[in-house]
């Protein structure tokens, strides 16, 4: 029997672009350093899983309107939080990415998530990273007991399914896809091959037998999930776990899901017993908050199309060396240098002599321009000295004119503020009828209204 040859290929972890010669930088996506060898055979294996699971056997174009409505069944895990994520329970047969750094807490929500699901069938729990006893131990912390959970300790793929065929779970989960591997591919586990050709491998087990699989992804050091894209586009839903090991909290925030709203998040509070789920985040984010300081404020973001509340806090010193320092932790640092230079020009703050910090506390990331209003004043509040009024909440984008401009979901916003006794200044605070629409007005009331009560007998 004459053996294929085999060829060198250089694989980008990053995007999976392939080239016969080593390069230090990706064409493809601009990484750097990414390139790993691989041999491949010059001839694809038969044996090579394929993740064309879609039924193409109709003959001809079919209307919309013909087309058979399938009302997809769903699973309620029982963790509300995690229910209105996924767009109100988990479907059938599908298929979902769960990622996150290192110890953030995958392996404790996936018990815990076991624990509730165990009720609907048979779970088959595939840990590639630890052994059973671990597993054990895990699970007695978290008081997870449960007969339908079975823990099986492998990272071959084509003996995961072998089991699957034999005791015919409801339920898998993959812990993880970068150790896992296929013994018909010749690269090492956790290289591009393996984790595509692997996810593939299991979606097409998951889709042809109807099991809802859980895979865990790992994330690279820029906190995107590792491997190539297209495992993203393999799965039906991502969720991804994020929050700042300091912090005792942890946001899990859709960031793909084929039968929901992507962007929707839930907050859970890491405990001794595990992840317990936060029904009320804005209170939660806002139980340390200091009343009275100047460079606090109360900011109304929205994630995915949910409402919350978080404190925006900056602090002006002046600077000690001749180049003033910017720093942001939560916000984009370039958005940051466009507010410090809006308040420059339109309030005249001399910023150029003093370093800004500013810091969404408890660690949470923003991405949306509706925290560039409360970012302006906090830093004002912190440079006058003046403290916030503590009933006022905010939110608005800054154009480069210092005016305010709208942003999506203002009247879910609204009732936000409301719900947590606060007050927004677009609109409780009015003149002649109008919301405030520049930041220069909404500075000057947000500070005069509170100077003096804070300040009542004070030298």
């Amino acid at each position: 029997m004459i053996m294929g040859k085999k060829k060198t290929v250089y694989i980008c972890q990053s995007c999976g672009y392939k080239t016969p010669k080593w390069a230090g930088k990706c064409p493809e996506c601009g990484e750097w350093g990414t390139f790993v060898e691989e041999f491949q055979p010059e001839k694809p294996s038969s044996k090579r899983p394929s993740i064309s699971w879609i039924d193409t056997s109709s003959e001809k174009p079919v209307p919309i309107t013909k087309i058979e409505k399938i009302q997809k069944e769903r699973f309620k895990t029982g963790i509300d939080e995690f229910d209105k994520v996924t767009g109100g329970g988990i479907v059938r047969g599908s298929v979902s990415l769960l990622s996150g750094e290192p110890g953030i807490g995958k392996s404790t929500f996936l018990l815990q998530l076991s624990d509730k699901m165990a009720k609907y069938g048979k779970i088959l729990y595939v840990t590639a990273e630890e052994s059973p006893e671990q597993i054990s131990l895990r699970a007695e912390r978290l008081n997870v007991k449960n007969s339908n959970l079975f823990i099986y300790a492998t990272g071959n793929l084509e003996e995961v399914k072998n089991i699957v065929e034999q005791m015919e779970p409801s339920f898998i989960i993959i812990d993880s896809i970068q150790t896992a591997y296929l013994t018909v591919i010749e690269s090492a586990a956790g290289s591009v091959s393996q984790v595509r050709e692997g996810t593939a491998f299991l979606t097409n087990l998951s889709k042809s037998k109807g099991i809802t699989t859980f895979i865990v992804g790992h994330v690279n050091k820029e906190g995107n999930i590792a491997g190539p894209k297209v495992l993203e586009h393999i799965v039906d839903a991502v969720y991804q776990f994020e929050g700042d090991r300091g912090y005792n909290f942890r946001i899990l925030k859709s960031l793909k899901n084929r039968f929901g709203s992507t962007g929707e998040i839930a907050v859970f509070k890491m405990e001794k017993m595990g992840l317990k789920e936060i029904k009320n985040p804005s209170q939660f984010f806002l139980s340390h908050r200091p009343i009275g300081k100047p460079g606090s404020v109360i900011y109304c973001g929205i994630e995915g199309s949910r409402p919350i509340l978080l404190e925006v806090q900056a602090l002006v010193t002046r600077a000690a060396f001749g180049t003033p320092q910017r720093k942001a932790k939560g916000i984009d640092m370039n958005r940051l240098s466009i507010i410090v230079a809006i308040l420059e020009k339109e309030l005249g703050y001399p910023l150029r002599n003093f370093d800004v910090f500013v810091n969404i506390a408890g660690g949470v990331k923003i991405e949306e321009p509706g925290v560039d209003l409360p970012v302006a004043v906090a830093i004002a509040s912190s440079y006058e000295g003046k403290p916030v009024k503590k009933e006022i909440a905010m939110f608005g984008e800054l154009g480069l004119s210092g005016e305010i401009r709208g942003v999506k979901l203002e009247e879910v916003r609204e009732k936000e503020i409301e719900r947590n006794s606060f007050y927004s200044i677009r609109n409780s605070l009015q003149k002649n009828n109008n919301k405030i629409k520049f930041m220069k007005e909404a500075v000057e009331i947000s500070l005069e209204a509170l100077y003096g009560e804070y300040n009542k007998g004070s030298g």
